[in-house]
């Protein structure tokens, strides 16, 4: 069952079982927006989909895209995303029109 929202404490746990390390610089910075005046719980749009995976990449490296992705399908999934959608958002745009706020 999925909480109503993913604190980064359970994304660490989750990537040090996965992965057997927190990165937790990966979490903190997938969500940086979070409860933002601008964006507040919103904030998911501006980095959770495969562009936001790909900048991940450029900014931590190569071993950073597991991580990423495990912490966006957490939260997706909180967003009402499910793996028979076929897809992850693409980017801001498609995340939006996904209907994922």
């Amino acid at each position: 069952m999925w909480r109503l929202i993913i604190k980064l404490s359970d994304h660490e746990k989750h990537s040090i079982e996965q992965f057997g390390k927190p990165y937790t610089e990966i979490h903190v910075w997938l969500d940086e927006f979070a409860g933002s005046k601008e964006y507040g719980m919103r904030h998911r749009k501006v980095r959770h989909h495969l562009s936001g995976i790909e900048e991940a990449v450029k900014i931590f490296g190569e071993e950073s895209r597991a991580a990423a992705l495990q912490h966006i399908v957490d939260d997706l999934h909180e967003e009402g995303w499910s793996e028979d959608m076929d897809e992850l958002p693409k980017n801001r745009r498609h995340y939006e029109q996904m209907g994922l706020f």
